[in-house]
Protein backbone atom coordinates (compact mmCIF):
# COMPACT_ATOMS: atom_id res chain seq x y z
CA UNK A 1 0.00 0.00 0.00
CA UNK A 2 1.35 3.41 -1.00
CA UNK A 3 2.45 5.65 1.82
CA UNK A 4 0.37 8.71 2.59
CA UNK A 5 1.75 12.12 3.43
CA UNK A 6 1.29 14.02 6.69
CA UNK A 7 -1.82 15.90 5.52
CA UNK A 8 -3.47 12.77 4.17
CA UNK A 9 -2.95 10.89 7.43
CA UNK A 10 -4.40 13.86 9.32
CA UNK A 11 -7.48 13.76 7.10
CA UNK A 12 -7.91 10.01 7.68
CA UNK A 13 -7.99 10.61 11.41
CA UNK A 14 -10.39 13.55 11.15
CA UNK A 15 -12.71 11.45 9.02
CA UNK A 16 -12.61 8.60 11.54
CA UNK A 17 -13.69 11.12 14.20
CA UNK A 18 -16.71 12.13 12.13
CA UNK A 19 -15.45 15.43 10.73
CA UNK A 20 -16.70 16.30 7.26
CA UNK A 21 -16.27 20.08 7.06
CA UNK A 22 -13.35 22.40 7.76
CA UNK A 23 -13.88 26.14 8.26
CA UNK A 24 -10.94 28.35 7.47
CA UNK A 25 -8.94 30.89 5.53
CA UNK A 26 -6.10 29.43 3.51
CA UNK A 27 -2.55 30.68 3.00
CA UNK A 28 0.73 29.45 1.63
CA UNK A 29 1.61 27.13 4.52
CA UNK A 30 -1.80 25.45 4.21
CA UNK A 31 -1.56 24.86 0.46
CA UNK A 32 -0.47 21.20 0.88
CA UNK A 33 -3.37 20.64 3.27
CA UNK A 34 -5.85 22.19 0.83
CA UNK A 35 -4.46 20.03 -1.97
CA UNK A 36 -4.94 16.94 0.19
CA UNK A 37 -8.56 17.96 0.83
CA UNK A 38 -9.19 18.44 -2.88
CA UNK A 39 -7.74 15.01 -3.71
CA UNK A 40 -9.51 13.30 -0.83
CA UNK A 41 -13.15 14.00 -1.74
CA UNK A 42 -14.54 13.30 1.74
CA UNK A 43 -14.34 16.84 3.09
CA UNK A 44 -15.83 20.23 2.36
CA UNK A 45 -13.58 23.25 2.80
CA UNK A 46 -15.75 26.16 3.88
CA UNK A 47 -13.92 29.36 3.03
CA UNK A 48 -14.87 32.10 5.47
CA UNK A 49 -13.70 35.72 5.43
CA UNK A 50 -12.17 35.78 8.92
CA UNK A 51 -10.48 33.02 10.91
CA UNK A 52 -12.22 34.03 14.15
CA UNK A 53 -15.53 33.28 12.46
CA UNK A 54 -14.14 29.89 11.40
CA UNK A 55 -13.41 29.02 15.03
CA UNK A 56 -16.86 30.15 16.19
CA UNK A 57 -18.46 28.06 13.44
CA UNK A 58 -16.40 25.01 14.41
CA UNK A 59 -17.45 25.48 18.05
CA UNK A 60 -21.10 25.62 16.99
CA UNK A 61 -20.72 22.42 14.99
CA UNK A 62 -19.11 20.60 17.90
CA UNK A 63 -21.80 21.81 20.31
CA UNK A 64 -24.64 20.67 18.06
CA UNK A 65 -23.21 17.27 17.12
CA UNK A 66 -21.45 16.32 20.34
CA UNK A 67 -18.45 15.50 18.16
CA UNK A 68 -15.65 17.74 16.95
CA UNK A 69 -15.47 20.90 14.90
CA UNK A 70 -12.47 21.74 12.72
CA UNK A 71 -11.06 25.15 11.79
CA UNK A 72 -7.88 26.26 10.10
CA UNK A 73 -5.62 29.26 9.62
CA UNK A 74 -2.21 29.68 8.08
CA UNK A 75 0.99 30.99 9.65
CA UNK A 76 1.34 33.97 11.99
CA UNK A 77 -1.62 36.37 11.83
CA UNK A 78 -3.90 33.85 10.14
CA UNK A 79 -3.45 31.42 13.00
CA UNK A 80 -3.72 34.10 15.67
CA UNK A 81 -7.13 35.17 14.38
CA UNK A 82 -8.47 31.79 15.52
CA UNK A 83 -7.74 32.37 19.20
CA UNK A 84 -10.87 34.21 20.38
CA UNK A 85 -13.21 31.69 18.78
CA UNK A 86 -11.18 28.88 20.31
CA UNK A 87 -11.45 30.50 23.73
CA UNK A 88 -15.19 30.41 23.26
CA UNK A 89 -15.05 26.70 22.44
CA UNK A 90 -12.88 26.11 25.51
CA UNK A 91 -15.42 27.80 27.78
CA UNK A 92 -18.32 25.98 26.11
CA UNK A 93 -16.59 22.58 26.49
CA UNK A 94 -16.80 22.01 22.74
CA UNK A 95 -14.13 19.79 21.20
CA UNK A 96 -12.41 21.73 18.42
CA UNK A 97 -9.37 20.84 16.33
CA UNK A 98 -7.48 23.90 15.07
CA UNK A 99 -5.12 23.28 12.17
CA UNK A 100 -2.45 25.88 11.55
CA UNK A 101 0.39 26.25 9.12
CA UNK A 102 3.92 27.17 10.14
CA UNK A 103 7.05 28.43 8.43
CA UNK A 104 9.82 25.96 7.58
CA UNK A 105 12.23 24.81 10.25
CA UNK A 106 15.25 26.40 8.63
CA UNK A 107 13.66 29.86 8.94
CA UNK A 108 12.80 29.59 12.63
CA UNK A 109 14.18 32.21 15.05
CA UNK A 110 15.29 34.52 12.21
CA UNK A 111 12.45 37.05 12.40
CA UNK A 112 11.19 35.54 9.16
CA UNK A 113 8.14 36.96 7.40
CA UNK A 114 5.03 36.34 9.55
CA UNK A 115 7.02 34.25 12.01
CA UNK A 116 5.18 33.66 15.30
CA UNK A 117 5.91 31.16 18.04
CA UNK A 118 2.47 29.60 17.83
CA UNK A 119 3.12 27.09 20.58
CA UNK A 120 3.57 29.91 23.08
CA UNK A 121 0.66 31.91 21.72
CA UNK A 122 -1.78 28.98 21.85
CA UNK A 123 -0.56 27.58 25.15
CA UNK A 124 -3.32 29.27 27.19
CA UNK A 125 -6.23 28.21 25.03
CA UNK A 126 -5.16 24.74 23.89
CA UNK A 127 -5.14 21.69 26.12
CA UNK A 128 -2.78 19.89 23.71
CA UNK A 129 -0.69 20.93 20.72
CA UNK A 130 0.51 18.43 18.14
CA UNK A 131 3.51 20.11 16.52
CA UNK A 132 4.43 17.86 13.60
CA UNK A 133 8.21 18.12 13.27
CA UNK A 134 8.63 14.83 11.41
CA UNK A 135 6.42 12.52 9.38
CA UNK A 136 7.07 9.67 11.81
CA UNK A 137 5.32 11.59 14.60
CA UNK A 138 2.15 12.27 12.67
CA UNK A 139 -0.18 9.39 13.49
CA UNK A 140 0.62 9.28 17.17
CA UNK A 141 0.35 13.03 17.78
CA UNK A 142 -2.76 13.42 15.64
CA UNK A 143 -4.41 10.52 17.45
CA UNK A 144 -3.71 12.08 20.84
CA UNK A 145 -5.01 15.45 19.70
CA UNK A 146 -8.23 14.26 18.10
CA UNK A 147 -9.08 11.86 20.92
CA UNK A 148 -8.72 14.63 23.47
CA UNK A 149 -10.99 16.88 21.41
CA UNK A 150 -13.50 14.09 20.84
CA UNK A 151 -13.65 12.47 24.28
CA UNK A 152 -12.57 15.19 26.73
CA UNK A 153 -14.10 18.08 24.75
CA UNK A 154 -10.80 19.93 24.68
CA UNK A 155 -9.22 22.44 22.33
CA UNK A 156 -6.28 21.03 20.41
CA UNK A 157 -4.02 22.39 17.71
CA UNK A 158 -2.20 20.56 14.92
CA UNK A 159 0.76 22.49 13.47
CA UNK A 160 1.80 21.73 9.89
CA UNK A 161 5.19 23.25 9.00
CA UNK A 162 5.44 23.87 5.27
CA UNK A 163 8.58 21.73 4.96
CA UNK A 164 7.04 18.68 6.66
CA UNK A 165 3.39 18.54 5.58
CA UNK A 166 4.03 16.71 2.29
CA UNK A 167 6.50 14.18 3.69
CA UNK A 168 5.48 10.54 3.47
CA UNK A 169 4.45 8.78 6.66
CA UNK A 170 5.92 5.27 6.96
CA UNK A 171 3.15 2.77 6.24
CA UNK A 172 3.76 0.97 9.50
CA UNK A 173 2.96 4.17 11.40
CA UNK A 174 0.20 5.61 9.23
CA UNK A 175 -2.72 4.36 11.31
CA UNK A 176 -3.62 3.99 14.98
CA UNK A 177 -6.96 2.98 16.44
CA UNK A 178 -8.93 6.13 17.24
CA UNK A 179 -11.15 6.20 20.33
CA UNK A 180 -14.37 8.03 19.38
CA UNK A 181 -16.93 6.87 21.94
CA UNK A 182 -16.95 8.50 25.42
CA UNK A 183 -17.37 6.41 28.54
CA UNK A 184 -20.00 6.90 31.21
CA UNK A 185 -18.83 7.79 34.72
CA UNK A 186 -20.53 6.41 37.84
CA UNK A 187 -19.89 7.66 41.39
CA UNK A 188 -19.29 5.17 44.23
CA UNK A 189 -22.53 3.66 45.55
CA UNK A 190 -21.68 4.80 49.07
CA UNK A 191 -21.68 8.44 47.91
CA UNK A 192 -24.94 7.99 46.02
CA UNK A 193 -26.49 6.59 49.20
CA UNK A 194 -25.24 9.66 51.13
CA UNK A 195 -26.94 11.93 48.62
CA UNK A 196 -30.17 9.93 48.84
CA UNK A 197 -30.20 10.27 52.62
CA UNK A 198 -29.88 14.07 52.37
CA UNK A 199 -32.73 14.29 49.86
CA UNK A 200 -35.03 11.97 51.80
CA UNK A 201 -34.91 14.05 54.99
CA UNK A 202 -35.60 17.36 53.19
CA UNK A 203 -39.01 19.01 52.89
CA UNK A 204 -38.24 21.42 50.02
CA UNK A 205 -36.00 20.08 47.24
CA UNK A 206 -35.12 21.92 44.03
CA UNK A 207 -33.21 20.76 40.96
CA UNK A 208 -30.78 23.14 39.24
CA UNK A 209 -29.98 21.76 35.79
CA UNK A 210 -27.50 22.71 33.09
CA UNK A 211 -26.46 21.55 29.66
CA UNK A 212 -24.99 18.36 31.14
CA UNK A 213 -28.58 17.12 31.55
CA UNK A 214 -29.26 16.81 27.82
CA UNK A 215 -29.33 13.01 27.88
CA UNK A 216 -31.07 12.81 31.25
CA UNK A 217 -34.16 14.98 30.88
CA UNK A 218 -36.66 12.12 31.23
CA UNK A 219 -35.05 10.73 34.36
CA UNK A 220 -34.86 14.18 35.99
CA UNK A 221 -38.48 15.11 35.23
CA UNK A 222 -39.73 11.76 36.50
CA UNK A 223 -37.83 12.07 39.79
CA UNK A 224 -38.87 15.72 40.22
CA UNK A 225 -42.54 14.74 39.80
CA UNK A 226 -42.20 12.02 42.42
CA UNK A 227 -40.79 14.36 45.06
CA UNK A 228 -42.67 17.52 43.97
CA UNK A 229 -39.44 19.42 43.34
CA UNK A 230 -39.27 22.46 41.04
CA UNK A 231 -36.79 22.16 38.18
CA UNK A 232 -34.73 25.29 37.55
CA UNK A 233 -32.38 25.48 34.57
CA UNK A 234 -29.57 27.62 33.26
CA UNK A 235 -29.69 29.50 29.95
CA UNK A 236 -27.75 26.65 28.32
CA UNK A 237 -30.42 24.29 29.61
CA UNK A 238 -33.27 26.26 28.05
CA UNK A 239 -33.43 24.04 24.97
CA UNK A 240 -33.64 20.96 27.21
CA UNK A 241 -36.35 21.98 29.70
CA UNK A 242 -39.56 23.88 28.95
CA UNK A 243 -42.35 25.34 31.09
CA UNK A 244 -44.69 22.65 29.74
CA UNK A 245 -42.47 19.94 31.24
CA UNK A 246 -44.39 19.47 34.48
CA UNK A 247 -42.23 20.69 37.40
CA UNK A 248 -40.06 23.03 35.29
CA UNK A 249 -40.20 26.64 36.56
CA UNK A 250 -37.54 28.21 34.32
CA UNK A 251 -34.35 30.15 34.95
CA UNK A 252 -32.68 31.97 37.78
CA UNK A 253 -29.88 34.52 37.41
CA UNK A 254 -29.79 38.03 36.00
CA UNK A 255 -32.24 37.15 33.23
CA UNK A 256 -34.24 34.57 35.16
CA UNK A 257 -37.72 34.71 36.65
CA UNK A 258 -39.12 34.86 40.21
CA UNK A 259 -40.14 31.20 40.20
CA UNK A 260 -36.64 30.01 39.36
CA UNK A 261 -35.03 32.53 41.69
CA UNK A 262 -37.12 31.62 44.75
CA UNK A 263 -37.05 27.88 44.03
CA UNK A 264 -33.30 27.90 44.65
CA UNK A 265 -33.20 30.59 47.32
CA UNK A 266 -35.86 29.03 49.56
CA UNK A 267 -35.15 25.29 49.24
CA UNK A 268 -33.74 22.96 51.90
CA UNK A 269 -31.75 20.90 49.38
CA UNK A 270 -30.48 21.96 45.98
CA UNK A 271 -29.47 19.27 43.49
CA UNK A 272 -27.09 20.75 40.91
CA UNK A 273 -26.93 18.59 37.80
CA UNK A 274 -24.52 19.16 34.91
CA UNK A 275 -24.07 22.88 35.49
CA UNK A 276 -21.15 25.14 36.30
CA UNK A 277 -23.38 28.22 36.71
CA UNK A 278 -20.91 31.07 37.38
CA UNK A 279 -23.11 33.63 39.19
CA UNK A 280 -22.64 32.22 42.65
CA UNK A 281 -24.46 35.13 44.37
CA UNK A 282 -27.69 33.54 43.11
CA UNK A 283 -26.84 30.40 45.10
CA UNK A 284 -27.68 31.27 48.71
CA UNK A 285 -25.69 29.97 51.65
CA UNK A 286 -27.87 27.70 53.74
CA UNK A 287 -29.40 24.92 51.63
CA UNK A 288 -27.62 21.62 51.55
CA UNK A 289 -26.21 21.17 48.04
CA UNK A 290 -25.66 17.97 46.10
CA UNK A 291 -23.73 18.40 42.87
CA UNK A 292 -23.33 15.91 40.03
CA UNK A 293 -20.84 16.65 37.26
CA UNK A 294 -18.63 14.52 35.05
CA UNK A 295 -15.72 16.94 35.57
CA UNK A 296 -14.21 16.92 39.02
CA UNK A 297 -12.94 20.49 38.50
CA UNK A 298 -16.54 21.72 38.46
CA UNK A 299 -17.56 19.99 41.67
CA UNK A 300 -17.67 22.45 44.56
CA UNK A 301 -16.38 25.34 42.46
CA UNK A 302 -19.42 27.61 42.98
CA UNK A 303 -20.69 26.64 46.44
CA UNK A 304 -19.93 24.57 49.52
CA UNK A 305 -21.34 21.07 49.01
CA UNK A 306 -22.91 18.51 51.28
CA UNK A 307 -22.27 15.76 48.72
CA UNK A 308 -20.24 15.99 45.51
CA UNK A 309 -20.63 13.24 42.91
CA UNK A 310 -18.33 12.86 39.92
CA UNK A 311 -20.41 11.15 37.28
CA UNK A 312 -22.42 11.53 34.10
CA UNK A 313 -25.87 12.85 35.01
CA UNK A 314 -28.06 10.24 33.35
CA UNK A 315 -26.34 7.23 34.86
CA UNK A 316 -26.01 8.86 38.28
CA UNK A 317 -29.72 9.79 38.44
CA UNK A 318 -30.69 6.26 37.36
CA UNK A 319 -28.79 4.90 40.36
CA UNK A 320 -29.99 7.62 42.74
CA UNK A 321 -33.71 7.62 41.88
CA UNK A 322 -34.62 4.17 43.31
CA UNK A 323 -33.18 5.29 46.68
CA UNK A 324 -35.39 8.42 46.88
CA UNK A 325 -38.70 8.27 48.73
CA UNK A 326 -41.77 9.92 47.19
CA UNK A 327 -42.88 13.26 48.70
CA UNK A 328 -46.61 13.98 48.73
CA UNK A 329 -46.51 17.65 49.73
CA UNK A 330 -46.72 19.77 46.56
CA UNK A 331 -47.00 23.17 48.28
CA UNK A 332 -43.47 24.31 47.44
CA UNK A 333 -43.65 23.27 43.79
CA UNK A 334 -47.11 24.81 43.37
CA UNK A 335 -45.89 28.15 44.72
CA UNK A 336 -42.93 28.33 42.33
CA UNK A 337 -45.07 27.24 39.36
CA UNK A 338 -47.53 30.01 40.23
CA UNK A 339 -44.71 32.57 40.33
CA UNK A 340 -43.19 31.45 37.05
CA UNK A 341 -46.61 31.19 35.38
CA UNK A 342 -47.50 34.74 36.34
CA UNK A 343 -44.15 35.95 35.08
CA UNK A 344 -44.54 34.02 31.81
CA UNK A 345 -47.92 35.64 31.21
CA UNK A 346 -46.30 39.05 31.70
CA UNK A 347 -43.53 38.18 29.21
CA UNK A 348 -46.09 37.04 26.63
CA UNK A 349 -47.99 40.29 27.15
CA UNK A 350 -44.79 42.30 26.61
CA UNK A 351 -44.27 40.48 23.32
CA UNK A 352 -47.81 40.86 22.03
CA UNK A 353 -48.06 42.57 18.64
CA UNK A 354 -50.73 44.90 19.99
CA UNK A 355 -47.88 46.84 21.67
CA UNK A 356 -47.36 48.85 18.51
CA UNK A 357 -45.42 51.82 19.88
CA UNK A 358 -42.40 53.19 18.04
CA UNK A 359 -39.57 52.52 18.24
CA UNK A 360 -40.43 48.86 18.55
CA UNK A 361 -40.16 46.86 21.74
CA UNK A 362 -37.61 44.13 20.89
CA UNK A 363 -39.77 41.60 22.76
CA UNK A 364 -42.32 41.70 19.93
CA UNK A 365 -39.77 40.53 17.39
CA UNK A 366 -38.44 37.74 19.60
CA UNK A 367 -41.88 36.35 20.44
CA UNK A 368 -43.02 36.49 16.81
CA UNK A 369 -39.96 34.51 15.71
CA UNK A 370 -40.61 32.00 18.50
CA UNK A 371 -44.24 31.62 17.43
CA UNK A 372 -43.46 31.07 13.74
CA UNK A 373 -40.12 29.23 13.60
CA UNK A 374 -40.04 25.51 12.90
CA UNK A 375 -40.40 23.04 15.77
CA UNK A 376 -36.82 21.87 15.18
CA UNK A 377 -35.32 25.29 14.46
CA UNK A 378 -31.82 26.14 15.67
CA UNK A 379 -31.26 29.54 17.25
CA UNK A 380 -27.76 30.99 17.26
CA UNK A 381 -27.43 33.87 19.65
CA UNK A 382 -24.93 36.66 20.02
CA UNK A 383 -24.03 38.30 23.32
CA UNK A 384 -25.95 41.25 24.73
CA UNK A 385 -29.58 42.24 25.14
CA UNK A 386 -30.66 39.81 22.42
CA UNK A 387 -29.99 37.02 24.93
CA UNK A 388 -32.55 38.59 27.29
CA UNK A 389 -35.31 38.46 24.67
CA UNK A 390 -34.43 34.85 23.84
CA UNK A 391 -34.54 33.91 27.52
CA UNK A 392 -37.82 35.70 28.20
CA UNK A 393 -39.91 35.74 25.03
CA UNK A 394 -38.84 32.59 23.20
CA UNK A 395 -39.82 28.97 23.77
CA UNK A 396 -37.38 26.22 22.84
CA UNK A 397 -39.47 23.13 23.51
CA UNK A 398 -39.47 20.09 21.29
CA UNK A 399 -36.53 19.67 18.96
CA UNK A 400 -35.32 23.25 19.01
CA UNK A 401 -31.69 24.00 19.88
CA UNK A 402 -29.86 27.05 21.20
CA UNK A 403 -26.15 27.69 20.60
CA UNK A 404 -24.04 30.67 21.52
CA UNK A 405 -21.16 32.13 23.49
CA UNK A 406 -22.67 31.68 26.94
CA UNK A 407 -19.57 31.45 29.12
CA UNK A 408 -17.02 33.42 27.10
CA UNK A 409 -19.73 35.90 26.03
CA UNK A 410 -17.88 37.22 23.03
CA UNK A 411 -19.57 39.98 21.10
CA UNK A 412 -19.73 39.12 17.41
CA UNK A 413 -20.11 35.38 17.94
CA UNK A 414 -23.75 35.06 16.89
CA UNK A 415 -23.51 35.17 13.12
CA UNK A 416 -20.57 32.73 12.73
CA UNK A 417 -22.28 30.45 15.25
CA UNK A 418 -25.21 30.43 12.84
CA UNK A 419 -22.86 29.60 9.96
CA UNK A 420 -21.63 26.56 11.85
CA UNK A 421 -25.19 25.53 12.64
CA UNK A 422 -26.51 25.70 9.09
CA UNK A 423 -23.40 24.04 7.67
CA UNK A 424 -24.05 21.17 10.08
CA UNK A 425 -27.82 21.04 9.50
CA UNK A 426 -28.59 22.58 6.08
CA UNK A 427 -32.03 20.94 6.19
CA UNK A 428 -33.15 22.83 9.31
CA UNK A 429 -34.21 26.41 9.93
CA UNK A 430 -31.39 28.39 11.50
CA UNK A 431 -32.13 31.78 13.05
CA UNK A 432 -29.34 34.14 14.09
CA UNK A 433 -30.40 36.49 16.89
CA UNK A 434 -27.98 39.38 17.36
CA UNK A 435 -27.72 43.05 18.15
CA UNK A 436 -26.37 45.67 15.79
CA UNK A 437 -23.09 45.75 17.72
CA UNK A 438 -22.54 42.02 17.47
CA UNK A 439 -23.57 41.74 13.83
CA UNK A 440 -21.28 44.61 12.93
CA UNK A 441 -18.30 42.63 14.20
CA UNK A 442 -18.84 39.57 12.01
CA UNK A 443 -21.01 40.76 9.11
CA UNK A 444 -18.21 40.22 6.58
CA UNK A 445 -19.23 36.55 6.46
CA UNK A 446 -22.79 37.27 5.36
CA UNK A 447 -21.31 36.88 1.89
CA UNK A 448 -20.19 33.38 2.90
CA UNK A 449 -23.77 32.37 3.65
CA UNK A 450 -24.77 33.66 0.22
CA UNK A 451 -21.86 31.89 -1.46
CA UNK A 452 -22.87 28.50 -0.11
CA UNK A 453 -26.59 29.07 -0.62
CA UNK A 454 -27.45 28.82 3.08
CA UNK A 455 -30.87 30.35 3.82
CA UNK A 456 -29.94 31.75 7.23
CA UNK A 457 -32.55 33.96 8.86
CA UNK A 458 -30.80 36.83 10.64
CA UNK A 459 -32.54 39.10 13.14
CA UNK A 460 -30.64 42.29 13.96
CA UNK A 461 -32.06 44.06 17.01
CA UNK A 462 -30.97 47.49 15.84
CA UNK A 463 -31.09 50.07 18.64
CA UNK A 464 -27.95 51.97 17.56
CA UNK A 465 -26.41 51.17 20.94
CA UNK A 466 -24.22 48.70 22.72
CA UNK A 467 -27.32 48.21 24.81
CA UNK A 468 -26.11 45.72 27.40
CA UNK A 469 -22.97 47.76 28.04
CA UNK A 470 -25.13 50.86 28.49
CA UNK A 471 -27.27 49.01 31.03
CA UNK A 472 -24.19 47.78 32.91
CA UNK A 473 -22.89 51.36 33.12
CA UNK A 474 -26.16 52.61 34.60
CA UNK A 475 -26.51 49.81 37.14
CA UNK A 476 -22.94 50.53 38.27
CA UNK A 477 -23.84 54.20 38.78
CA UNK A 478 -22.22 55.70 35.68
CA UNK A 479 -23.97 58.23 33.48
CA UNK A 480 -24.89 57.44 29.89
CA UNK A 481 -21.79 57.76 27.69
CA UNK A 482 -22.91 58.30 24.12
CA UNK A 483 -19.39 58.45 22.72
CA UNK A 484 -18.69 54.96 24.06
CA UNK A 485 -21.93 53.09 23.40
CA UNK A 486 -23.74 54.79 20.49
CA UNK A 487 -23.47 53.11 17.08
CA UNK A 488 -23.81 54.69 13.64
CA UNK A 489 -24.95 51.79 11.50
CA UNK A 490 -25.05 51.24 7.75
CA UNK A 491 -28.17 50.11 5.93
CA UNK A 492 -28.02 46.45 6.91
CA UNK A 493 -30.67 45.38 4.39
CA UNK A 494 -28.85 47.05 1.52
CA UNK A 495 -25.68 45.35 2.69
CA UNK A 496 -27.38 41.94 2.79
CA UNK A 497 -28.63 42.41 -0.75
CA UNK A 498 -25.22 43.53 -1.96
CA UNK A 499 -23.80 40.24 -0.63
CA UNK A 500 -26.31 38.20 -2.64
CA UNK A 501 -28.89 37.79 0.12
CA UNK A 502 -32.16 39.52 0.85
CA UNK A 503 -33.78 41.38 3.72
CA UNK A 504 -36.43 43.65 5.13
CA UNK A 505 -36.41 46.65 7.46
CA UNK A 506 -38.98 46.55 10.26
CA UNK A 507 -40.05 49.68 12.13
CA UNK A 508 -43.69 48.92 13.03
CA UNK A 509 -45.39 46.00 14.74
CA UNK A 510 -47.49 45.42 11.61
CA UNK A 511 -44.29 44.82 9.60
CA UNK A 512 -42.92 42.02 11.79
CA UNK A 513 -44.97 39.06 10.55
CA UNK A 514 -44.61 39.89 6.82
CA UNK A 515 -40.83 40.10 7.30
CA UNK A 516 -40.73 36.74 9.10
CA UNK A 517 -42.87 35.16 6.40
CA UNK A 518 -40.52 36.52 3.73
CA UNK A 519 -37.53 35.12 5.61
CA UNK A 520 -39.18 31.71 5.86
CA UNK A 521 -39.89 31.63 2.12
CA UNK A 522 -36.46 32.87 1.06
CA UNK A 523 -33.89 30.45 -0.35
CA UNK A 524 -31.17 33.05 0.34
CA UNK A 525 -29.74 34.35 3.59
CA UNK A 526 -32.35 36.84 4.78
CA UNK A 527 -31.73 39.72 7.21
CA UNK A 528 -34.47 41.44 9.21
CA UNK A 529 -33.26 44.84 10.39
CA UNK A 530 -35.54 45.45 13.38
CA UNK A 531 -35.38 49.09 14.52
CA UNK A 532 -36.01 48.70 18.24
CA UNK A 533 -36.00 50.91 21.29
CA UNK A 534 -32.68 51.71 22.93
CA UNK A 535 -34.43 52.55 26.19
CA UNK A 536 -35.70 49.10 27.12
CA UNK A 537 -34.91 48.40 30.78
CA UNK A 538 -33.98 44.85 31.79
CA UNK A 539 -34.92 44.00 35.37
CA UNK A 540 -33.60 40.85 37.10
CA UNK A 541 -36.01 38.66 39.11
CA UNK A 542 -34.70 40.29 42.28
CA UNK A 543 -33.28 43.83 42.51
CA UNK A 544 -30.90 44.35 45.42
CA UNK A 545 -30.16 47.64 47.12
CA UNK A 546 -26.78 48.03 45.42
CA UNK A 547 -28.32 47.73 41.94
CA UNK A 548 -31.15 50.15 42.74
CA UNK A 549 -28.70 52.63 44.28
CA UNK A 550 -26.36 52.43 41.28
CA UNK A 551 -29.19 53.00 38.81
CA UNK A 552 -30.50 55.94 40.83
CA UNK A 553 -27.05 57.54 41.02
CA UNK A 554 -26.62 57.15 37.25
CA UNK A 555 -29.89 59.04 36.65
CA UNK A 556 -28.76 61.87 38.96
CA UNK A 557 -25.46 62.11 37.10
CA UNK A 558 -27.26 62.10 33.75
CA UNK A 559 -29.54 64.90 34.90
CA UNK A 560 -26.58 67.04 36.00
CA UNK A 561 -24.79 66.43 32.68
CA UNK A 562 -27.99 67.32 30.82
CA UNK A 563 -28.27 70.60 32.68
CA UNK A 564 -24.67 71.32 31.73
CA UNK A 565 -25.51 70.98 28.04
CA UNK A 566 -25.03 67.28 27.29
CA UNK A 567 -28.19 66.85 25.22
CA UNK A 568 -27.48 63.14 24.68
CA UNK A 569 -28.66 62.62 28.27
CA UNK A 570 -32.13 64.06 27.49
CA UNK A 571 -32.30 61.92 24.35
CA UNK A 572 -31.45 58.86 26.42
CA UNK A 573 -34.16 59.66 28.97
CA UNK A 574 -36.68 60.17 26.17
CA UNK A 575 -35.87 56.71 24.76
CA UNK A 576 -36.24 55.10 28.18
CA UNK A 577 -39.59 56.84 28.81
CA UNK A 578 -40.89 55.77 25.39
CA UNK A 579 -39.93 52.16 26.16
CA UNK A 580 -42.23 52.11 29.19
CA UNK A 581 -45.31 52.97 27.17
Amino acid sequence: MASKNVCEVLLDNLHAAGARQIFGVTGDALNPFLEAIRSDGRFEWIAVRHEENAAFAACSQAALTGGIGVCAGTVGPGALHLINGLYNAKRELAGVVAITGQISHKQRSTEYHQEVNLTKMFDEVCHFQAVIDSAEQTSRLVQIAIQRAMIDKEIVRVELPIDVSEEKVPASRSRHHLVTQPSTVIPPLSEIERAAAVINKAKKVAFFCGVGCREAKGQIIELARRINAPVVHTLKGKDIFDYDDGPVVGMTGLIGNPGGYHALRDCDVMIMLGTDFPYDWFIKDGPEIIQVDRRVGNVGRRAALTVGLVGTVKETIELLAPLINDKADSTYLTLQKKRSGKWLEAMDKQGDLSNDGEPLHPQLVAKAVSDHAADDAIFATDTGLCVVWIARQMRLKGGRRLVGSFNHSSLGSGFPTGLGAIATHPDREVWVMCGDGGFGMSMQDFVTAARYGWPLKVIVFNNSELGFVKMEMEVAGYAYNRDATHLDNPDFVAYAKSCGGDGARVEKASEILPAIEAALKSDKPFLIDAIVSAGELVMPPHVDVKQAWGFGISKIKEGILGLKGDHAQWDNWEEEIKATR
